[in-house]
């Protein structure tokens, strides 16, 4: 913690009493903590039971942490499921993996964390390129996106950090129909990504299996019609999924 300017002025008194021969202890004055973060602070350590707005800004950067198969349910409640999540979460970091939400662990997430609460390796302008019109939905639609966002984080790491790129995330109503996307698209809501490998590591197959694994409850890549070229992920909460001409799907 840094020290305040009034540790000197302590200093400098003592020295000048104990010049005149009077006893002093030594004083330190502490300046209070620093704002932990530009978009999002944790006011306190978290764990099973508890329950508020905290809990659920923690499920959404945690949701890509959720055991295979599963969905996070952002619902604001501590329960087994986000336990889970955040012990998964602090294994892949190399922290203390108790599923205790700590300072370790709301640390690590800061370091994770851009001042638009968007995750370090994804913005919400390249999940917004909209055919080129640039973001132009709600306030919800742009949660949804951060929700995607961050899921899409936790597979980056999962598959050793590996860039991936965004090919396509929001769309309005012209720029789905204009791409032949489904009527009820999820990428209408905000809710959806299509990724693609941004080197030569990765490869879509190992996209679409490895997001089963990262709390997407939409997959669909090569074998999928129309998704032959990029791995569709997407926040619904029922699992459909889809990609059989990847080996071992």
């Amino acid at each position: 913690m840094r020290r305040s300017t009034l540790t000197h002025a302590f200093a400098a008194v003592a020295l000048v009493l104990g010049g005149l021969g009077v006893a002093t202890a030594t004083v330190t004055a502490t300046a209070p903590a620093a704002h932990a973060d530009e978009c999002y602070s944790w006011p306190r350590t978290l764990a099973s039971g508890a329950s508020g707005s905290d809990v659920t800004e923690l499920q959404v950067r945690v949701a890509g942490w959720v055991p295979r198969g599963q969905v996070m349910a952002v619902d604001g409640s501590y329960g087994a499921q986000t336990t889970a999540a955040v012990t998964n979460f602090q294994k892949a970091y190399g922290l203390t993996a108790d599923g205790v939400a700590g300072p370790a662990t709301f640390s690590t997430i800061y370091a994770l964390q851009d001042p638009d609460c968007s995750p370090a390796h994804f913005s919400y302008a390249e999940a917004s390129e909209n055919c080129g019109k640039g973001f132009t939905g709600t306030a919800a639609n742009r949660e949804n996106m951060k929700r995607a966002l961050w899921r899409a984080e936790a597979l980056r790491h999962q598959l050793g950090d590996h860039p991936l790129r965004v090919t396509s995330g929001f769309r309005d109503a012209a720029c789905n129909a204009s791409v032949g996307g489904a009527s009820n698209s999820v990428h209408l809501s905000g809710g959806a990504l299509d990724l693609v490998p941004g080197d030569g590591a990765t490869s879509i197959c190992s996209i679409a299996k490895q997001a089963r694994s990262a709390g997407f409850g939409g997959i669909f890549g090569p074998g999928y019609p129309a998704h032959d070229d990029h791995a569709h992920v997407d926040i619904r909460t029922t699992i459909t999924w889809d990609a059989d001409v990847c080996a071992g799907w």
